[in-house]
């Protein structure tokens, strides 16, 4: 059985920091392509960004580009999102997702798996 469990959310002020963390129960981690998107309420959940199977490969919302950082574990089967310079519209409920062979990394529908998600809030 899949599960991928997030943690690490919390309240921070504009301009601090996170890092949230993704516990994967994945058979050969490895094999898996893995992002990380966020829905605000209302909204339409987005992509954060995404790395591939060795994690030599990666891409950014614009939004977060130069701010957050994705990296991942293979011997640990864990997925991070370093988030600094945090903004008020970074507020969301943040979601883990894998896949073997996303068509489109950056597009929710072509992820399988996903976990619960973990809330962020950034106050201004």
């Amino acid at each position: 059985q899949v599960q991928l469990v997030e943690s690490g959310g919390g309240l921070v002020q504009t301009g601090g920091s996170l890092r949230l963390s993704c516990a994967a129960s994945l058979r050969s981690f490895s094999t898996y392509y893995m992002a990380w998107f966020r829905q605000a309420p209302g909204k339409e959940r987005e992509f954060v960004t995404s790395i591939n199977y060795s994690g030599g490969l990666t891409y950014y919302a614009d939004s977060v580009k130069g701010r957050f950082t994705i990296s991942r574990d293979n011997a640990k089967n864990t997925l991070d999102l370093q988030m600094n310079s945090l903004k008020p519209e970074d507020t969301a409920v943040y979601y883990c997702a894998a896949d073997r062979f996303p068509i489109t990394p950056t597009t929710k529908k072509d992820y399988n798996y996903w976990g619960q998600g973990t809330q962020v809030t950034v106050s201004s």
